[in-house]
């Protein structure tokens, strides 16, 4: 970022009309999250005219207004030189000129408050950092990171490491990575990791199973990574957490090429702290024993790339191509059991982006824009003696996978008059989610749950087998995804109109489980901690009633799987004004309306969200002094986020989930229970048993959701201002408040249902097992008749017994920040927040349930009693400082500090003072030992400090184009435990889930021509 001077700024006024008229130009947005061009605007002499030219051939002119005013709008991102010209002669320039994706720079040529008087500044030319540093009409909350920075500082190469510079987000869950690069996540606000939107070069490209990540360009190839906590225009929606938007780089009128080698040895990684049994649950006999060994789980990495762009035909035809190859090999130890392993991994994640600029004319500029990611593992199995910690002999190949996301897009941008711009772009992803199923020990039955196996038959360790391939998927699965959206804007005095259509289509092809092991079935195992409980209340008998079960032992025999194609459309129409009240005022108003469309695998529609989903933005941004020196903006909108393709495959296809419960005497060497005792269901001893009554019938979409279902939606606020305190910091502050407004989730209590249904004289016999509904509101399903027809039955929420569902996040962030100075640059961030409730959202961070809004937590009332709390990602303090220092021309050093408190602890047990199981078997309840167990009421993991540092030597005998680097992250090589294990029983309760990255050292070589 460049740094100004407040003596420069303090002439430079009049500037808010000019980038807000620029915001809806082109049909990009330039204050919202998805854009891909900025603007720059300011201010010169009446008639003059004003060139900005960029090394990538566009040029563009216009004319300075009778106010004194000018906006040159939808500029690629990138530097450009800005010449100011009278009469035919060019009078001024300004060099490297920087624009920001979805933002405005402000290049003034006189003192607007004398601008009807002509300034003579004949051949002058002006460094770029002497330019103003704030924006003064953004009414969103971003953050941009550009190339040049990133090369300088310490990151871990994915969008959302990147996304984790900005305030108020947060690393998600270890048990959610991206479908695409296999990357952890990020909750943006307090939202849930599946509520993000992902974007390469205008173009969403979000994973459309289940929302969790999207296609990412090589690091090397990003040109800006722009992260939008809140606050973004109406021509964009479907994310109520944040975004991430990516922009590639273009080729220019110069040919440039380069390579780079990245190499993380093993012996430059840090021993990986080994896991033991929590201590919490009384009188555990797994307490603090040995749980995972982690000391050999380390490996190395290489990465090596290559770009290549330039001008095929100047000023007119561009091009720019890269690779990255990705190679990492490490080893994985398993948890300790009689059969445990250790996995040899190897990982190879290839990305290649291509990029044509097309500048038709100076009015008319088409993109093309291409991109890959793969993310490919291949293991080795073998024995692991936990006895002594050695490897035993060759088990046989891991389950290979290979995940390969395809995109392309091709927009067209046309500049038909000063006033009128148009921007149409279509673009499509395809993703082969791909598993081969190999099985090498298919006689072998799978175990589950061997923590929970009676230690009286164990010796005290759990019993296990050598397989551990539990289901088999389709190889020929798919994900694909089709955007299209057309954007106008016409500029009509001190209004700047936007106007567009914005639609999506996505797919799930060929989405199939079974059960791997001949035998068809898994054993797993479980334990009431009161024997006398049944296991499923009304339904499934107590364990104490049948031999072996009088400590409460039992087991079941686990059979899963599912099989679907579905499809989701998505359609939204919006209009929006940037209106320049006054100088300094500038007032965004704008209205969306989204509409969302389910479909079954027959093509039939079970959810139809067609009607008007209004969702209204308003922003302002104030100049106060007139200066672009201090700026007080706020923004208010609500957001839509539809449910994604996954929800179908069980929510409205037929699936098929039983259990078999037994009673045993006894463990065998391969972990089968033997003395088998069938316990009694109401379907009788030995039937298979479905608690959401899944027995593969496929439903009839009718009857699938609740008939007056609604989307799920979020409100948000913010204030906030921006100050330069001085030439060298700006300072500021602001204030976020998020409300869930509403939630889709399913509800499965079949008591209710069913009673309702009968006392309202419907017929039961095509009674579903689970429901999609709003909680906390009446609902009325539709149930078959029998005759071909449907009855309606209506269910308050006070007969379902719900609470009110709540998500609430608050924050306030401040930040000091030296822009780049030449030499310096960095950024520190504070975040106070709050995030709490009973719903995180789509998914349930605290226990991993990545079943997208069906999670456990609405099947019941008894599960929502003492569920509301601090949610899974609230972290109430954060601090985060970086940046980077250019010594001399040869050295630079850069550095992150991440420091943040801890997120909050959970208890989940059984039911109720008697530890019942009302809704489900297992701890499921907010009680802990018989006492009441508030969410998030037991305490919080431990502060974390992640110190990252990087130095970087480009020496002058290579004319600065060869560089070496080290990067060291997580230089203390702090390892605290991140998350802990809520499950109140023997082997799980407060044990380590995941951990911090321990420290390693990236070496790099990289030369750039």
């Amino acid at each position: 970022m460049s740094s100004r001077s407040i003596r420069q700024a303090s002439v430079l006024r009049r500037s808010s009309l000019a980038l807000a008229l620029a915001i809806g130009l082109g049909g990009s947005g330039l204050a919202v999250a998805q854009s891909t061009v900025g603007a720059i605007f300011g201010s010169a002499t009446p008639g003059q005219t004003v060139t900005a030219t960029s090394a990538s051939g566009v040029t563009r002119t216009v004319t300075v207004d009778q106010s004194g005013r000018y906006t040159i709008s939808s500029l690629p991102v990138g530097n450009y030189t800005v010449s100011l010209s009278s009469g035919g002669s060019t009078v001024s320039t300004r060099d490297n000129v920087g624009i920001r994706v979805g933002s405005g720079t402000e290049v003034s040529f006189n003192n607007p408050t004398n601008a009807g008087a002509a300034q003579d500044l004949s051949g002058v030319t002006v460094s770029a950092n002497t330019l103003p540093s704030i924006d003064v009409t953004g009414v969103d909350s971003r953050t941009v990171i550009t190339a040049q920075q990133l090369q300088k500082l310490p990151l871990a190469r994915s969008a959302d490491a990147i996304a984790q510079l900005a305030p108020g987000v947060v690393a998600g869950s270890s048990d959610f990575t991206s479908q695409a690069t296999g990357r952890p996540l990020s909750s943006f606000g307090g939202a849930g990791v599946s509520e993000n939107a992902y974007y390469i070069n205008g173009m969403n490209v979000t994973d459309p199973l289940n929302g969790l990540g999207g296609i990412e360009l090589p690091y090397g190839s990003i040109e800006q990574q722009e992260v939008l906590t809140g606050g973004y225009g109406a021509a964009y929606g479907r994310s109520d957490g944040g975004v991430i938007n990516q922009i590639g780089k273009r080729g220019t009128n110069e040919w440039h090429f380069g390579a780079q080698i990245l190499y993380t040895p093993e012996w430059a990684r840090g021993t990986p702290r080994s896991t033991y049994y929590g201590d919490g649950y009384p009188g555990g006999e797994l307490n603090g024993t040995l749980y995972q060994r982690r000391h050999d789980d380390k490996g190395w990495e290489a990465v090596e790339s290559a770009y290549v762009g330039g001008p095929l035909i100047k000023d007119k035809l561009f091009m720019f191509a890269s690779v990255e190859a990705d190679r990492t090999q490490d080893k994985y130890t398993g948890l300790n059991s009689s059969a445990a392993q250790q996995t040899k991994r190897t990982y190879k994640d290839p990305k290649w982006y291509a990029k044509l600029d097309w500048n038709i004319t100076d009015n008319h500029i088409l993109e093309l824009t291409a991109a890959s990611t793969k993310h490919e593992y291949n293991g080795s199995n073998y024995e692991y003696n936990y006895d002594d910690f050695t490897r035993g002999d060759y088990l046989g190949q891991d389950v290979p996978t290979k995940t390969s996301a395809k995109m392309w897009i091709a927009k067209y941008t046309g500049y038909i008059t000063d006033d009128f711009t148009v921007s149409a772009q279509f673009g499509k992803q395809i993703t082969n989610i791909y598993q081969e199923n190999v099985n090498n020990f298919p006689d072998l039955i799978p175990i589950l749950g061997s923590t929970n196996q009676n230690p009286a038959y164990t010796g005290g360790a759990p019993i296990t087998n050598a397989n551990k391939v539990i289901q088999y998927t389709d190889p020929s699965h798919q994900t694909r995804g089709a955007n299209y959206r057309i954007d106008l804007t016409y500029k009509l005095g001190d209004h700047t109109i936007t106007a567009g259509i914005d639609n999506q289509r996505t797919q799930d092809l060929n989405d199939s489980t079974l059960m791997a092991p001949n035998a068809g079935y898994a054993w797993q195992y479980g334990r009431q901690n009161n024997p006398a409980s049944e296991i499923a209340d009304g339904e499934v008998d107590a364990p104490i009633n049948y031999p072996g079960g009088q400590n409460g032992y039992f087991v079941d025999k686990y059979v899963q799987y599912t099989s679907a194609s579905t499809r989701v459309e998505q359609r939204a129409q919006y209009i929006e004004d940037s209106w320049q009240v006054s100088d300094r005022w500038l007032v965004k108003i704008g209205l969306r309306n989204d509409q969302f469309t389910n479909y079954n695998p027959d093509g039939d529609a079970y959810i139809t969200q067609t009607r008007p989903q209004w969702a209204p933005r308003l922003g302002f941004s104030w100049d106060v002094f007139g200066d672009s020196s201090f700026k007080v903006y706020g923004n208010a909108g609500r957001y839509y986020l539809a449910l994604p393709t996954s929800v179908a495959l069980r929510g409205a296809s037929g699936s098929y989930y039983t259990k078999e419960y037994y009673t045993y005497t006894g463990i065998d060497a391969n972990g089968y229970p033997t003395g088998l005792t069938p316990i009694n269901t109401y379907q009788g001893a030995g039937v298979p048993y479905s608690a959401n009554r899944e027995y593969g019938q496929q439903p009839d979409p009718k009857t699938v959701t609740a008939k007056n279902l609604k989307a799920q939606n979020q409100d948000e606020y913010i204030l906030g201002f921006d100050k330069v305190l001085n030439d060298q910091l700006n300072w500021g502050m602001k204030a976020t408040y998020r409300k869930l407004n509403r939630i889709i989730d399913d509800v499965c209590d079949t008591d209710v249902l069913e009673g309702q249904a009968i006392a309202q004289g419907a017929d039961v016999s095509g009674l579903r097992g689970c429901y999609f509904f709003n909680p906390g509101n009446a609902a009325t399903f539709q149930l078959p008749n029998g005759t071909g027809g449907y009855q309606q039955v209506h269910i308050t929420n006070a007969d379902f017994g719900f609470p009110q569902p709540k998500r609430k996040y608050y924050a306030l962030d401040t930040y000091l920040e030296h822009p780049f100075d030449g030499k310096l640059w960095g950024r520190i961030t504070y975040t106070f927040s709050k995030s709490y409730g009973n719903s995180e959202g789509q998914v349930k961070s605290d226990i991993g349930q990545q079943d997208i809004a069906a999670t456990q937590d609405w099947d019941y009332p008894s599960i929502m009693e003492y569920g509301s709390g601090r949610l899974p990602n609230d972290h109430r303090h954060q601090i985060k400082a970086y940046g980077s220092w250019q010594i001399t021309p040869e050295w630079n050093v850069g550095g992150i500090l991440q420091m943040a408190s801890g997120s909050p602890n959970s208890c989940e047990g059984l039911y109720g003072p008697n530890q019942t199981v009302p809704a489900y078997n297992g701890n499921y309840y907010h009680w802990c030992g018989g006492v009441p167990s508030p969410y998030g009421s037991k305490g919080t993991t431990d502060w974390t400090h992640i110190l990252s540092l990087n130095a970087e030597y480009r020496p002058s005998f290579a004319d600065h184009k060869l560089a070496f680097n080290v990067n060291v992250y997580n230089v203390l090589n702090e390892q605290k435990a991140t998350r802990l294990n809520p499950d109140y029983s023997d082997g799980n309760y407060k044990t380590p889930l995941s951990w911090e990255t321990p420290r390693y050292v990236r070496f790099g070589i990289t030369y750039d021509f």
